[in-house]
């Protein structure tokens, strides 16, 4: 409900104070399942009462670019200024490198395993108790703008198919290769229309509507950049590999600074890396200025979002919530921008699984360089925390505020978190079921049942581009790190369960095509492959049905 709110701001100071007392007597009477031994009232630094919440999350958004000192392409003067005012962290991960799965790990709380989010088709219900249900019931007033893409249902029949049918002995092409368009001019500021009209929208109800509230807010505005842009190319159900900008964002890149990824062989390559170039539509011939181009639109359109975020600190700062309102922002996976022969996501490499993740907001001390290791799973908790709402027993993530700094203590917190995060992906592009877990320098990669497909540890700081696997070499990491991740997760069990969904819901929609099935397959996003030889694709599948085997 909103209500415009007279001049006197004390009765209104007073009314928000008095409701959230009420609201955290009425949530400790009626949550006795809550889990206090992650969150102890007298460890942690305490949220501002009936505080703001503003959540920015973009799409495609490599989290390296808001710290990595080689990075000295493009300037994001807004993710700095939030840098300045608050807390940087330096090594938060995608639960699932894609972008219904990551997104479902960020509002539910939960890995993805557990919600069962294994595509971009299948992820939560509509009704799944989200981190924002639950602050509408406890008195929040919510708002929407953009994207959320949790629910199941959602993108291409291309792109469910070519999740379901990965396992399937064919390789495709299922993405337009990665190309550079540009469009405008020198005054050409807004390129992504869809994405300007929500933040339009989220910084008109900021200064207008939040302004007049009696009760605290929680606001999504969710972003497609700097996510790359429809190609046409591959027909109806077409992809997105198209970095588009204009020349006024294209001058902001410094050119002379982008490095040129390297890449591993044919022959050196891992073959799930293979596969997924292969797929992805880049094992062709590739100059150094396609892949240099590439990489500076890339990093123009991170600067348009930058602007978009931008807008948000704005309206915030001239409203005066800033005093009384917790910003974050963060993406829900990367970008691998050409490094490991590859662009889009759908891989634990840092370009695809390393995210952003900046938090500011009142009493948090600027120019925090938070090393812990996090995960899109640990929003969920940080949210209920700000709000002083318990938190469920059965979250995989932890709340980030025990990290924070506050002023004017500079008190650290312990926090009970573990050192490590998990993330794992089963959706396209990928012909296998990937789990990934880092502690400390070493990053540690299994595949489908640990046994079939060859795993990867890699040492980030001997090797920060991931092109050295070390598994066979320090054989005791490699165990160890895959026993801590069984002790996670019954990975090849989970795998097993995939692999068994992928064909239940192939054939459930080959049945209900009926005699047009062959006619459709032949003509989604595939179909410039698939047209070569459909008799073989097509006994590829049959086979592939008719298999007994379920890893």
């Amino acid at each position: 409900m909103e209500r415009a709110v007279g001049s006197n701001r004390s009765v209104r100071t007073a009314f928000v104070r008095l409701w959230v007392l009420f609201a955290a007597v009425r949530a400790e009477s009626r949550r006795g399942d809550v889990r206090s031994s992650r969150s102890h009232a007298g460890e942690r630094p305490m949220p501002v009462p009936g505080a703001n919440i503003v959540l920015v999350t973009c799409d495609s958004l490599d989290g390296r670019l808001t710290f990595n000192p080689q990075n000295q392409t493009i300037n994001l003067p807004n993710i700095n200024l939030m840098k300045d005012n608050g807390a940087l962290f330096l090594n938060t991960y995608s639960n699932s490198p894609i972008c219904c799965p990551s997104r479902a790990a960020l509002w539910s709380g939960l890995f993805v395993h557990l919600t069962k989010s294994w595509n971009n088709f299948k992820c939560l219900n509509p009704d799944y108790p989200t981190w924002m249900k639950v602050l509408q019931n406890y008195g929040y007033y919510t708002k929407v703008y953009g994207k959320t893409d949790y629910t199941s249902g959602h993108h291409s029949v291309s792109n469910r198919v070519e999740a379901w049918t990965r396992d399937v002995k064919f390789l495709l092409r299922q993405e337009g290769r990665p190309i550079a368009e540009l469009v405008g001019n020198e005054s050409t500021v807004r390129i992504m229309d869809r994405d300007w009209q929500n933040v339009d929208k989220a910084t008109e109800w900021i200064r207008y509507k939040a302004t007049k509230l009696n009760q605290p807010f929680v606001l999504s505005l969710g972003l497609n950049l700097p996510h790359p842009y429809p190609t046409p190319s591959m027909g109806e159900a077409y992809g997105g590999s198209t970095f588009k900008t204009s020349p006024y964002w294209l001058k902001k890149v410094n050119y002379q600074s982008i490095r040129i990824p390297k890449w591993l062989s044919f022959t050196e390559m891992h073959p799930v890396d293979f596969y997924s170039s292969y797929t992805k539509n880049c094992t062709g011939n590739f100059t150094y200025q396609e892949i240099k181009d590439i990489r500076a639109f890339y990093y123009a359109m991170c600067a348009e979002t930058d602007l978009m975020l931008g807008k948000i600190l704005t309206a915030i700062r001239d409203t005066g919530l800033q005093n009384k309102t917790y910003l974050i922002f963060t993406s829900d996976h990367g970008e691998l921008a050409m490094e490991h022969r590859q662009f889009y996501k759908m891989s634990m490499y840092e370009g695809s699984s390393h995210v952003p993740l900046l938090i500011a907001g009142p009493g948090i001390s600027g120019r925090q360089q938070i090393s812990n290791l996090v995960s899109l799973v640990d929003i969920y908790p940080t949210l209920l925390d700000i709000a002083r709402i318990p938190l469920p027993k059965n979250l995989s993530g932890y709340s980030l505020l025990p990290l924070l700094r506050r002023s004017p203590n500079n008190i650290f917190v312990k926090n009970p978190r573990p050192d490590w995060i998990f993330s794992e992906f089963h959706g396209c592009n990928v012909n296998a079921s990937t789990y990934m877990i880092r502690t400390g320098r070493w990053k540690y990669i299994t595949y489908a049942d640990g046994i079939l497909v060859p795993s990867q540890l890699f040492d980030l700081i001997a090797d920060p581009d991931e092109l050295i696997n070390v598994a066979t070499k320090y054989t005791k990491i490699t165990s160890t790190l895959d026993k801590k991740l069984r002790s996670i997760l019954n990975y090849p069990e989970v795998s097993k369960s995939v692999h068994q969904y992928n064909k239940l819901q192939f054939t459930k929609w080959k049945e209900s095509l009926g005699k047009n099935y062959t006619n459709v397959i032949a003509n989604l996003r595939w179909h410039q492959s698939w047209q070569k030889d459909p008799v073989f694709y097509q006994n590829a599948i049959k086979n592939w049905l008719n298999s007994t085997t379920d890893g």
